[in-house]
């Protein structure tokens, strides 16, 4: 079921401080059941929440202030990002978004008398940054978690993640700088009251942050740890990239917990794939196709997932290019050019599978006509009484036009201008 927008609120107009520092002043809602302590409730929560950030949001009785202060409340910040969900922020141009985020919070919980619940992402966020560790590492986790839960932990420790001789390692044994070395919680964050292995009736264990698809966190909240690590060359391009944009997390497609990552194999890496790109793993399973279904071919020799310059993710910049590392006989130049086939081949070739042969987007002699529609002699359909064992057409059957013009994709040949040879 799709989701429904939230429709935008109004907030009052802004007024600009006298002093022109971009001091903020809004009047405080006149709301019948205590407005004023729901607002001085909200503001201490709200300084709270966020600590120095947020630490000139004030309320004077009368007014909700925000006096300004250089670095603070930064516009993209994941702390604040949430106060903008469900407002019209058209005629705030001339305000520091951290303002308004402060000041959107405070009406919105302020109007509505609600109670200011923490997001999971801001508690998250909290122990990532002032968190508790454990002393004891790993051996308090695995202290509950074994493997009979859905998820086993162990094998982690037949992973390069688990192993204590690399550097890199969140097993690393000394030496090396954190997060390296910090085990469990190089990745989980700070267990703090977590670890807790009693908790006092009606409390809820502190969540940590879990990765994949039913995490806890943000997708660029959790790459974002991953990436502490894994930021080479290979992943130079992911930020926005196709798969960034659309908020997938690298858990989504790499499995940490396990000895063998299905997505780094030949045999796994299309299924991972398919699991979003449905539409794929149809033309896959049509009459022409590459290897896919055999894994002979995987997805990665001519598409690059964590982002490239080029369209469609191709690891080459053109199409062309791409098809040329395998299809090196196409690739010429020939003395006669057809001139499709320099352009792209997926003018005439469905890359991922087609029900015609070699890939083909439409039997000829329909896919030839789409460009050659005025032919220098008959090409067009006959009727029944035409058909064998009776006179017919050559130009019509088996390859129809490749009967004769059979080096389409260019010619050497000084007569082959017509690319018949």
């Amino acid at each position: 079921m799709q989701k429904q927008r939230r429709r935008p609120q109004s907030l009052p107009a802004c007024a600009t401080g006298s002093r022109g520092n971009g001091s903020c002043s809004l009047p405080a809602p006149n709301i019948s059941t205590g407005g004023g302590d729901v607002l001085h409730r909200t503001v201490a929560w709200l300084q709270s929440r966020h600590r120095r950030r947020w630490s000139d949001v004030a309320w004077d009785g009368e007014d909700v202030r925000y006096l300004g202060g250089r670095g603070l409340g930064r516009p993209r910040s994941r702390r604040s990002r949430g106060c903008f969900r469900g407002f019209d922020t058209s005629c705030y141009r001339g305000v520091h978004a951290g303002r308004l985020a402060a000041l959107g919070c405070v009406l919105l919980f302020a109007a509505t008398g609600a109670a200011a619940v923490e997001p999971a992402d801001d508690i998250l966020l909290d122990k990532l940054t002032d968190g508790e560790y454990s002393r004891r590492g790993a051996d308090t986790c695995l202290g509950c978690h074994d493997e009979e839960e859905p998820f086993p932990t162990l094998d982690v420790f037949a992973t390069v993640h688990g192993h204590p001789a690399v550097a890199r390692s969140p097993f690393a044994m000394g030496g090396a700088e954190p997060p390296a070395g910090l085990q469990c919680e190089a990745c989980h964050g700070p267990i703090g009251e977590h670890g807790r292995q009693i908790l006092p009736e009606g409390v809820e264990r502190e969540p940590i942050l879990n990765f994949g698809k039913r995490g806890n966190a943000e997708a660029s909240l959790q790459n974002g740890l991953c990436l502490q690590c894994h930021q080479t060359y290979a992943r130079a391009r992911w930020a926005g990239s196709a798969h960034e944009r659309s908020d997938m997390a690298c858990a989504d497609c790499h499995r940490i917990h396990a000895e063998t990552d299905a997505v780094r194999t030949m045999t796994g890496q299309n299924e991972t794939c398919w699991g979003c790109h449905r539409d794929v793993a149809a033309d896959a399973l049509k009459r022409s196709a590459h290897p896919l279904r055999d894994s002979q071919i995987v997805c990665r020799d001519c598409h690059d997932p964590h982002g490239t310059d080029n369209d469609k993710l191709n690891v080459r910049a053109t199409a062309n290019e791409t098809c040329f590392t395998c299809h090196a006989e196409m690739r010429g130049p020939f003395l006669w050019e057809h001139p499709p086939v320099v352009e792209d081949c997926m003018l005439c070739h469905s890359p991922h599978g087609s029900n015609q042969p070699a890939l083909l987007v439409r039997r000829p002699p329909q896919l030839c006509q789409a460009c050659h529609s005025s032919p220098g002699h008959r090409s067009l359909g006959l009727g029944p009484e035409q058909l064998p064992p009776r006179p017919t057409s050559e130009f019509l059957l088996a390859k129809a036009c490749l009967n004769c013009h059979g080096e389409v994709h260019g010619s050497n040949h000084p007569s082959g201008n017509l690319f018949r040879r």
